[in-house]
C-alpha cells in the first residue's frame, strides 16, 4: 500500500488509540488500524464488550489488540489512557468517537439529556484531545474527532446529539489550526447515516416505537445511508493523509451544500420534515432500540423491515448484540 493509505512503519507497528471502539464505526476503525500495522488501543465503559471486540480484531486482523475500560467524561482517567497507551506503545493517531445517540422530540427531553450529550460527545473529545496533543506533537501524529452531519445543521428529534456534534466540529477545525505548527494534524470528520447497527443502541424518547421506527429505516435505507466498513476505510484514510474535513455520504454533501447556500431554506425545510415525525407522548426515561417494538401500523411495520435490513444484517460484526453503557456511535 501507499502512503496515502498507510502509516509509516515501525519495528513494532504505529500506536493507534480510538475512544468508543468496542462496537459500530469505532470497531470498524480499529480494524481499518489494525489491518494496516498499526498496535490498536481500544477504549470503552464495558469491559466485556471490550474483551469481546479485542478478540474478533485479533482473530480476523493477527494485529496486537489492547482494550481500556475508560469513560471518556472522566479528564483524569482519559489522561491515565493516553499516557499508558504512549508509554506502551507510542503514541501516532487518535481517533475521538466515543458517542450516545438520543432520538426524540424536544418535549421528550429535558436538560439532563442535552448535558449527557455534551459531556460524553463533546467533553469526551475535548478530554482525548487535550490530553493526546502534548503526545502526538512528538510523533507529529494525527488525531481525528468524529462529529456527524447532525453537527452541520440542526435535525428534529435529534438535537442533543446535533448541539454536541457541532460543538465537535468547532473543537476539531479550531485545533487543526492551533496545532498545524507543531506538525500535528487534526481531522474533522461529519458522517451522514451509516449501517452500524446503532438502532440497538440508541436510546428513544416521547413515542418510543416509532421514534425507533423511522430512526432504524432511515439509518438503513440504501439510498440515505452508507455502508459502515466502506465509511471507516475512507475515515482511517482521511486522518492518516492529514485532511482537514471529511463528509461522508451523498444526503449528508447536498444538506451541507444546501445549509451553506440558504440556511433559512433548510431550516424551514427541517420543519416541514419535523411535522411528519412522532409527536411527544410526554417525558419520561428514555429506552434503548433492543427494547422497542415494531410500529402500530402494518404498513409502517413492512417500510421498517424494508428500511432496517441492511442495518440488522450488520449488528453481529458490529457488535452491537448486548444493550450495555453508551460508548460508541
Amino acid at each position: 500500500m501507499t502512503y496515502r493509505t498507510r502509516l509509516p512503519h515501525r519495528t513494532r507497528g504505529p500506536g493507534a488509540l480510538v475512544t468508543g471502539g468496542s462496537r459500530g464505526l469505532g470497531l470498524f476503525m480499529a480494524r481499518q488500524l489494525a489491518e494496516r500495522g498499526c498496535v490498536v488501543t481500544i477504549a470503552a465503559r464495558d469491559a466485556d464488550e471490550l474483551e469481546r471486540a479485542a478478540v474478533r480484531l485479533r482473530e480476523e486482523t493477527g494485529a496486537t489488540v489492547h482494550t481500556a475500560v475508560c469513560d471518556v467524561r472522566d479528564r483524569a482517567a482519559v489522561g491515565a489512557l493516553v499516557r499508558e497507551v504512549h508509554e506502551r506503545d507510542g503514541l501516532d493517531l487518535v481517533i475521538a468517537n466515543a458517542g450516545v445517540i438520543q432520538v426524540a422530540p424536544v418535549d421528550a427531553v429535558d436538560a439532563a439529556e442535552f448535558a449527557d450529550a455534551m459531556d460524553t460527545m463533546f467533553f469526551g473529545a475535548l478530554h482525548t484531545s487535550l490530553e493526546a496533543l502534548p503526545y502526538l506533537k512528538r510523533t507529529r501524529g494525527r488525531l481525528g474527532l468524529i462529529g456527524s452531519v447532525g453537527g452541520l445543521l440542526g435535525v428534529p428529534h435529534l438535537l442533543p446529539y446535533s448541539c454536541a456534534k457541532a460543538a465537535v466540529g468547532a473543537l476539531a477545525e479550531g485545533l487543526h489550526a492551533e496545532a498545524a505548527a507543531s506538525g500535528v494534524s487534526v481531522t474533522a470528520v461529519h458522517p451522514g447515516l451509516m449501517r452500524t447497527g446503532s438502532h440497538r443502541q440508541a436510546e428513544f424518547g416521547g413515542d418510543v416505537d416509532a421514534e425507533f421506527g423511522w430512526f432504524s429505516t432511515a439509518a438503513g435505507a440504501p439510498l440515505l445511508s452508507m455502508d459502515a466498513e466502506r465509511a471507516a476505510r475512507r475515515i482511517v484514510d482521511a486522518v492518516i493523509q492529514r485532511r482537514a474535513r471529511l463528509v461522508l455520504t451523498a444526503p449528508a454533501k447536498a444538506a451541507q451544500l444546501v445549509h451553506g447556500v440558504a440556511p433559512g431554506l433548510t431550516t424551514r425545510l427541517s420543519g416541514v420534515a419535523a411535522r411528519l415525525l412522532p409527536t411527544a407522548q410526554g417525558r419520561g426515561p428514555l429506552r434503548q432500540g433492543a427494547e422497542a417494538g415494531e410500529p402500530r401500523n402494518p404498513v409502517a411495520r413492512l417500510v421498517r423491515s424494508w428500511g432496517s435490513a441492511r442495518n440488522d444484517r450488520v449488528v453481529d460484526r458490529a457488535n452491537q448484540h448486548e444493550p450495555g453503557p453508551r460508548t460508541s456511535s
